[in-house]
């Protein structure tokens, strides 16, 4: 089993920079592609980007290319959501969500395992 926490989430001004983090309990978080969605207030949950399992190729929804990146240290057993030039329509519940059978090009269908969120608020 699985247990996923986010953290990291907070205020933060157009433009500048906010780190999420995405912690992996019970299972090493190598096992499994690790996609993080986002929710704003109003609007139904989107995807963000994916990292997969077995090479850490990551893919990223056109909203956030080349602003926000993923990547994962087992050292921690933490997948991070690095999120450049922020922008107020950022602003969103982010939670992270795990599946250790899937590829990320599918990672928008769902995911098995899901953290709860963390409110990311940018303020222009």
């Amino acid at each position: 089993q699985l247990r996923l926490e986010e953290s990291g989430g907070g205020l933060v001004q157009s433009g500048g920079s906010l780190r999420l983090s995405c912690a992996g309990y019970g299972r090493k978080l190598d096992e499994f592609a690790v996609g993080w969605f986002r929710q704003a207030p109003g609007k139904e949950r989107e995807g963000v980007g994916c990292i997969e399992s077995d090479n850490d190729d990551t893919m990223y929804e056109d909203s956030v290319k080349g602003r926000f990146t993923i990547h994962r240290d087992m050292a921690t057993n933490t997948v991070y959501l690095q999120m450049n030039n922020v922008k107020p329509e950022d602003t969103a519940v982010y939670s992270c969500a795990a599946d250790p059978n899937i590829y990320c090009r599918g990672y928008i269908r769902g995911m098995d395992y899901r953290g709860k969120g963390t409110l990311v608020t940018v303020s222009s």
